[in-house]
């Protein structure tokens, strides 16, 4: 109180504004990079029978559909906009609303993945696991990146919108790069 006998809240200092959300942007990429090296480790100390290796490979399909799938229909609501058939707004609420599916089906992919032996002597699956973890860095961009466009609205900075072009080519590369050499060992 003063001396007046006015009360005195105290409060902290003002932050700058997003600085927070900055730092948890950092921590979530990190958290994703341990938790796949986690897996990586994890898929070298395991040794699943027949039968495991069969639940966790059919666990790595449905991911597989679940993670690609919400992928494709994200970017099928911009590539709506694109034509004019929904507004930009539209497209970015759609789209966010299907995170918790890509991050469900990205997290079912390297849980299952650990238990399906990767051969990490073997070039391609380190250019695999290296997409993963690109593609989880990638995720945490498109995420805080998300945020910003839905809170420009339909007039969109010309910026956000080359960086939302660039996300989307590295998340759909990294996808397709990762099935492509999934199916490769597959079929050796």
């Amino acid at each position: 109180m003063l001396d007046n006998g006015i009360p005195v809240r105290i409060t902290a200092a003002p932050r700058e504004p997003g600085v927070h959300r900055r730092y948890a942007a950092y921590y979530a990429m990190s958290a994703s990079i341990m938790l796949l090296a986690a897996a990586i480790w994890l898929s070298t100390e395991l040794r699943p029978s027949t039968a495991w290796h069969d639940v966790a490979l059919f666990a790595h399909l449905a991911s597989l559909v679940l993670g690609l799938g919400a992928v494709l229909v994200a970017d099928y609501f911009f590539v709506l906009w694109v034509f004019g058939r929904v507004s930009f707004a539209e497209a970015v609420r759609s789209a966010s609303r299907l995170h918790l599916l890509v991050w469900g089906g990205l997290t079912g992919l390297v849980a299952s993945g650990a238990l399906l032996e990767p051969d990490l002597g073997s070039a391609a699956t380190v250019v695999k696991l290296c997409l993963v973890g690109v593609l989880a860095v990638n995720g945490v961009h498109a995420t805080v990146l998300g945020g910003r466009l839905a809170l420009a609205g339909d007039a969109v900075p010309f910026r956000l919108l080359a960086r939302g072009a660039v996300t989307t080519a590295i998340s759909q590369l990294c996808w397709w790069g990762a099935v492509v050499i999934g199916f490769l060992n597959a079929t050796r």
